[in-house]
C-alpha cells in the first residue's frame, strides 16, 4: 500500500509542471475567453458585463457573415481537392520506379516549408504583372488571341476579388504533402492478397481501386477529411500575409476577422465572442461528418 501510494505521489509531481502549464496556458485563457465573450473588454478598462450584446451584434455584422461565407467557401473546395490531389499523387508515388525516393521526398518538402516563407513566395508567384505564374500563362493567351481573334487576359489572381480565393485554394495544394505520406503509408498497408483475389475474379484495375483500395484506406481518408476541415476552419496566415483580408474583403476569412477585432480594434469581447462561434461551428460540422460519413468507413475485423 505504502509502494502504490509512493508511486502515485512520485508519478503525480512529474506530471505537476504539465498540469500547471495545461491550466495556466490553456484552461484558464479558454475559461476567461468565455467570460469575456459576455463583456465588452479593450485591454485598457475592465471588462463591464454586457450579457448576449456581443452575440447579438455578431449575427447583424455584415463582416462576420462575410468573413463566413469566405471561409465555407474555402473550407468546402480546398478540402476535398487537396484529399484528392494527394490520393493522386501517392497513388503514383505508390507504383515501383527508379527515383521513388526522391520523388517522394521532392512532392513531401513543401509541407514542411514554414508556411510565412510559401506565402511570400506565393506572393510573388500570384504577382499579376511580374509573377511566375502569369509569365506562362500570358504567352499561352497571346498565342489564342490571335488565333481565335479574342481578347483572353490573364487572372489577377490576389489583385482580383474574383480570383483571390480561387489564388488562395491552389496555394493549399502546396502543402498536401503531409497528408500524400499518410495516404502512401495507407495503400503500402492494403493486403497484396486482396488485389490478387480481385484480380482472379477478373476485376481490372479501376473496379480494384473501388473494391478493393478505397474502403482500405477509408480509415486514412475519413481522418485527413475531419483534420482538413477543422484546419481549413481556421484559414488565417495566408490571408494575413499575402492580402490582409483584400481586395474588397474577399479574403476576410472568419480567423482573420477575429484577429482583427481583438488585434487591431482592441474589441476582446466581441472577439472572445467569434472565438466561441467558431468552436460550436467546427463541432457543428465535426458531429455532421462523423453522422453522415462515418458510416462509410471500413475498419478491418469489423465487416464490411
Amino acid at each position: 500500500m505504502k509502494r502504490s501510494q509512493s508511486d502515485f505521489i512520485a508519478g503525480f509531481l512529474f506530471a505537476l509542471p504539465y498540469l500547471i502549464g495545461l491550466c495556466v496556458f490553456a484552461l484558464y485563457p479558454i475559461a476567461m475567453s468565455f467570460y469575456y465573450s459576455f463583456t465588452r473588454y479593450d485591454i485598457f478598462s475592465s471588462p463591464e458585463w454586457i450579457g448576449l450584446a456581443n452575440y447579438t451584434e455578431l449575427f447583424g455584422d455584415r463582416f462576420f457573415w462575410t468573413s463566413i461565407y469566405n471561409t465555407l467557401y474555402y473550407t468546402f473546395i480546398s478540402v476535398p481537392l487537396g484529399m484528392l490531389v494527394a490520393l493522386l499523387l501517392a497513388l503514383l508515388l505508390n507504383v515501383k520506379v527508379p527515383g521513388q525516393s526522391f520523388f517522394r521526398t521532392l512532392f513531401f518538402l513543401p509541407s514542411i516549408t514554414p508556411l510565412v516563407a510559401a506565402s511570400l513566395l506565393w506572393l510573388w508567384i500570384f504577382n499579376a504583372r511580374f509573377g511566375l505564374l502569369n509569365s506562362v500563362i500570358t504567352p499561352v493567351l497571346d498565342f489564342l488571341n490571335d488565333f481565335l481573334d479574342s481578347s483572353l487576359t490573364a487572372p489577377g489572381w490576389l489583385a482580383d476579388p474574383s480570383w483571390s480565393k480561387p489564388a488562395l485554394i491552389l496555394m493549399s495544394l502546396w502543402g498536401v504533402g503531409g497528408t500524400m505520406v499518410l495516404y502512401l503509408a495507407a495503400l503500402q498497408d492494403v493486403p497484396q492478397s486482396l488485389y490478387e483475389v480481385a484480380e482472379l475474379d477478373g476485376a481490372g484495375p479501376f473496379r480494384r481501386f473501388l473494391s478493393v483500395t478505397l474502403p482500405m484506406i477509408s480509415p486514412v481518408l475519413f481522418f485527413t477529411l475531419v483534420m482538413g476541415l477543422i484546419a481549413a476552419f481556421q484559414v488565417f496566415l495566408q490571408a494575413y500575409v499575402m492580402t490582409a483580408g483584400g481586395p474588397g474583403d474577399s479574403t476576410t476569412f472568419y480567423c482573420l476577422y477575429l484577429f482583427n477585432n481583438g488585434f487591431l480594434y482592441f474589441r476582446l469581447g466581441y472577439a472572445s465572442a467569434m472565438a466561441w462561434i467558431l468552436f460550436l461551428l467546427v463541432i457543428a460540422v465535426t458531429f455532421l461528418v462523423f453522422k453522415t460519413t462515418g458510416r462509410y468507413v471500413y475498419y478491418e475485423g469489423e465487416g464490411a
